[in-house]
């Protein structure tokens, strides 16, 4: 799950991150609110949309010189005229897509007088099993640039989850960071804080980019994005409280219902798969002829007749789908099942597009004979390839 920035601030700062004084606003009428209780006479207007590069995104119903989806006024009125061109309307951005995502809330911030921009993060490093700090002396820059054409300049410092963050891992942060005097202090109460944040929040990104030491020496968190691992936010009713609907996809919201693993994609061919792993490969085969998947779905290993419902439906109610791909390897998860679950979405919702049925495993024949004997104009598959080949063919000629 991601939050808005402002909201994973008042999270660090809530642990006692060094944050900007900030308000964020909803509607026009409570920019004189918000800019009162700020000093000025610089302030920072900030998009929040669950997504990066805003500062250099564009709005749609803007000129195409406008200013980005991150603005410095030098006064309220400034302030104010920022905030009618940019609430309500769509900012593109290179991890938006063309759509671009509507600006429903701005953050309104304390200005600040940057001396270096700095990149820190923390994250999962799967290849020791640690949290590590990723850092770089490169901040304001997206890492992935950095990693390609600077890669000496990102230090990876992986932690010890029994030592926790030590006076050495803050050594090597604050050299890697090049950070000295009441920059290099800051950072040995900074660090653990991010640690901690991390670590108790069940957090599976903290980006601080840029962290920003400020002209007269000390640190700042200047921008803030924070992802937490959905599998442990049954402890977090805190954190479940910020989730904005309004940044997701609905058939992504719809699908969290039933606990489908479901993410929309751009593709034409809507894939319904048991097992994650199966459902990356029915998605690259369907890539290898010639189309496009329109989703990921994993109905699970135990899943009911109704989550097998409810996720073809899911499906259905996507308009860029073209066909369908019912892919099954019947383990746990029956094939008999599936089958019913097919046949009732598509009583009930009708089917406007080819379907392709591939089952395999645990009551197989079942399965097949339930499909058959349905009068669904399914078209059968006997093995993966086979499948794939007929659904692409199929959504070709249609």
């Amino acid at each position: 799950m991601n939050i808005h920035e402002y909201q994973a601030k008042a999270l660090l700062k809530g642990y006692g991150a060094p944050v900007a004084d900030g308000v964020a606003i909803l509607s026009a009428d409570e920019v004189d609110a918000a800019v009162g209780k700020l000093p000025g006479p610089l302030y920072v207007v900030k998009s929040q949309i669950h997504a990066g590069g805003r500062g250099k995104g564009k709005f749609k119903e803007l000129p195409a010189d406008a200013k980005g989806g991150v603005r410095l006024a030098k006064s309220a009125d400034e302030v104010k005229a920022f905030v009618n061109e940019m609430l309500g309307n769509t900012l593109v951005t290179k991890q938006t897509g063309p759509a671009g995502k509507q600006v429903n809330r701005l953050y309104i911030e304390d200005g600040a007088d940057i001396d270096r921009e700095l990149y820190c993060s923390l994250l999962v490093d799967r290849t020791v099993g640690q949290v590590a700090f990723v850092v770089s002396t490169e901040g304001g820059m997206d890492i992935e640039t950095v990693a390609e054409e600077t890669p000496d300049k990102i230090v990876t410092v992986a932690i010890d989850p029994e030592a926790g963050v030590t006076a050495e891992n803050i050594k090597t942060l604050n050299e890697a960071l090049k950070l000295e005097g009441d920059a290099a202090k800051d950072g040995e109460a900074l660090f653990p804080i991010l640690y901690k944040a991390f670590v108790e929040k069940d957090m599976s990104l903290l980006e601080i980019n840029p962290l920003i030491v400020m002209e007269n020496g000390h640190l700042r968190v200047l921008d803030a994005k924070v992802s937490f691992d959905g599998n442990a936010l049954f402890r977090h009713d805190d954190i479940r409280e910020l989730r904005d609907t309004t940044e997701e996809d609905a058939k992504e919201i719809e699908a969290s219902k039933y606990d489908l693993a479901y993410v929309a994609l751009d593709g034409n061919i809507g894939c319904m798969v048991n097992g994650a792993g199966l459902a990356m490969a029915t998605m690259d085969i369907i890539k290898l002829y010639g189309a496009e998947p329109a989703n990921f779905l994993d109905v699970g290993g135990g899943a009911s007749k109704e989550k097998v419902t409810a996720a073809f439906k899911i499906i259905t109610a996507d308009p860029a789908v073209k066909g369908i791909l019912v892919n099954i390897f019947g383990g746990i998860m029956r094939c008999d099942v599936i089958a019913e679950g097919v046949i009732a979405a598509v009583k009930e919702v009708g089917l406007q597009v080819p379907l392709v049925v591939r089952l395999e495993g645990t009551n197989v024949e079942i399965g097949k004979k339930l499909i058959n004997e349905s009068g669904l104009n399914v078209i059968a598959a006997d093995d993966l390839d086979d499948a794939a080949q007929k659904i692409v063919s199929a959504v070709k000629e249609a």
